[in-house]
């Protein structure tokens, strides 16, 4: 796994997974901690994740929102951007296209709707 860029914007590529996970999360914190507004980790060199990387992006998430910053993620690959969807953390993250064109998924965790008559998600 290589990380490279600055508090602003980062490149992670390689596989995040849990052989680079400490690291991973070490380059993350520290560019949290120095910087201000939107840090933007651009994923379109990342091979691969596994659940312990995909930790390590969530608790960047954390505390990217408890340093009053966001964490966005831009060009990620089709193949996670599926895993993504599958645990619904589309949701939650927030998602740009490739090109930084805009963000793809609202922050925020989403809200399910319940019927007022049986109580249970409509």
């Amino acid at each position: 796994m290589h990380i490279r860029g600055d508090h602003a914007e980062l490149v992670v590529g390689g596989r995040l997974d849990v052989r680079s996970a400490a690291d991973a999360r070490t380059v993350l914190h520290s560019a949290l901690d120095a910087g201000r507004g939107d840090l933007v980790l651009d994923l379109t060199e990342l091979d691969s994740w596994d659940a312990t990387g995909l930790g390590v992006i969530m608790g960047a998430h954390r505390r990217a929102g408890r340093t009053g910053r966001r964490l966005v993620l831009r060009g990620v690959p089709d193949r996670m951007q599926r895993v993504l969807v599958a645990t619904r953390l589309h949701r939650i993250l927030a998602i740009e296209d490739g090109t930084g064109a805009g963000v793809a998924s609202a922050p925020g965790p989403a809200r399910e709707h319940h019927s007022r008559d049986t109580g249970r998600p409509s």
